[in-house]
């Protein structure tokens, strides 16, 4: 009896489960409006990634980020969340998932900013306050939190091969099969799960015997492994390409991009107030842009 009772409870859970899912994917909201010319002006000067796309890439991207932004909501705690805030965190959901036209992300729906690192129990006061982002579990699951600061410099530092909203991204796409495990089953095609696993082993090893320029927390476990090397992936993709070529095209085919194929570049837009606005409004800068 005990156990029929366990059953339809287990049963009803499912159909609740599922009816939340369905009744999330029909509220996805898409956009209605253009991509602001402001916005495109934040991507051009921060987002190195974008500056490589092609103009229709660029669209493309433009929407992804747009529509990331609509449908996840961005918090701040004891700091203000601005504009560039939501445009490096949807940069930073995109991405790694660029080449998958479809792909949504089913397991977040808030990311929750800090003004300084943090520590396992989410306080920016007192010891051990070493955490710079992290993905929740439990009472936690569907959020993100991130440290503002390391938001900011994943996307300005070019040659420390880090992004932590990217690693942390990376952890929702791993953990999508049920399991962090470094072993991404959504984007990696079966007949390179074995290589991958014994490529991660072997580069592990390799960490551990000082033997490596990875970020030696990439040697803390396989999960961690996936998304440091994915960093240096998308950061520093010529450098990884040239030290690691095996790591490079196993980590090519999981993504679907020829990241050192593509010229990754900030562009510095040098304006004087009296200047044409460079959103073609045809005011002057600062009267339009600029009077932000």
């Amino acid at each position: 009896m005990i156990f029929f009772l366990f059953l339809i409870l287990v049963i009803f859970f499912l159909l609740i489960k599922n009816s939340s899912k369905s009744s999330s994917l029909l509220k996805w909201k898409k956009p209605t409006t253009d991509f602001p010319k402001k916005w495109t002006l934040v991507l051009t000067q921060k987002v190195a990634f974008y500056n490589a796309l092609s103009s229709k890439e660029k669209k493309l991207f433009e929407y992804k980020v747009h529509e990331f932004i609509l449908n996840c909501n961005i918090v701040g705690v004891d700091t203000t969340i601005t504009i560039t805030d939501k445009l490096l965190i949807g940069s930073s959901a995109v991405i790694p998932i660029f080449n998958f036209p479809q792909w949504k992300y089913p397991n977040i729906y808030e990311i929750i900013l800090y003004p300084d690192m943090f520590n396992q129990h989410f306080e920016t006061e007192g010891d051990n306050r070493r955490i710079l982002g992290m993905v929740g579990n439990g009472y936690m699951e569907g959020k993100m939190v991130l440290s503002k600061p390391a938001l900011h410099l994943g996307f300005t530092n070019e040659s420390d091969k880090k992004n932590t909203a990217i690693h942390e991204f990376v952890h929702l796409i791993d953990k999508l099969d049920g399991t962090i495990d470094g072993i991404p089953q959504v984007l990696l095609e079966k007949q390179y799960a074995i290589p991958w696993m014994d490529l991660m082993n072997k580069k592990i090893d390799e960490i551990y015997n000082d033997d490596s320029d990875i970020n030696p927390y990439g040697g803390t476990n396989k999960a961690e492994f996936f998304s440091v090397t994915s960093e240096y992936f998308f950061e520093r993709p010529k450098l990884l390409a040239k030290k690691h070529p095996e790591l490079y095209i196993l980590l090519e085919k999981i993504f679907k991009q020829d990241m050192d194929d593509m010229n990754l570049h900030f562009k510095r837009i040098d304006i004087s107030r009296n200047d044409p606005c460079l959103c073609d409004s045809g005011i002057k800068y600062k009267k339009c842009c600029g009077a932000n």
